[in-house]
């Protein structure tokens, strides 16, 4: 059985976890992704990164809410395996 993934922040900024306050979350814990699938976005003096997921699975937990200030290594988003 594999173990669950956890995506960690490669830098220090805001996380962001929409593309535009009037848009929908990029992922919801319960939804399936596929490695590559953007998972969030961290800002850091007006440029943005986007976080992407590394595995397929299910979202199992977001650590994180919209627009807070993170540190590099800071769990961000937990992906099990299907």
């Amino acid at each position: 059985m594999s173990e669950n993934t956890t995506i960690e922040a490669p830098m220090p900024g805001v996380f962001y976890r929409r593309p535009d306050p009037d848009e929908e979350f990029y992922v919801e814990e319960g939804d399936r992704i596929e490695e590559g699938d953007v998972v969030g976005m961290i800002g850091v003096m007006k440029n943005f990164n986007e976080i992407t997921s590394d595995a397929d699975g299910v979202v199992e937990r977001v650590f994180v809410e919209n627009e807070v200030e993170i540190e590099a290594g800071q769990e961000l988003v937990e992906i099990a395996p299907e």
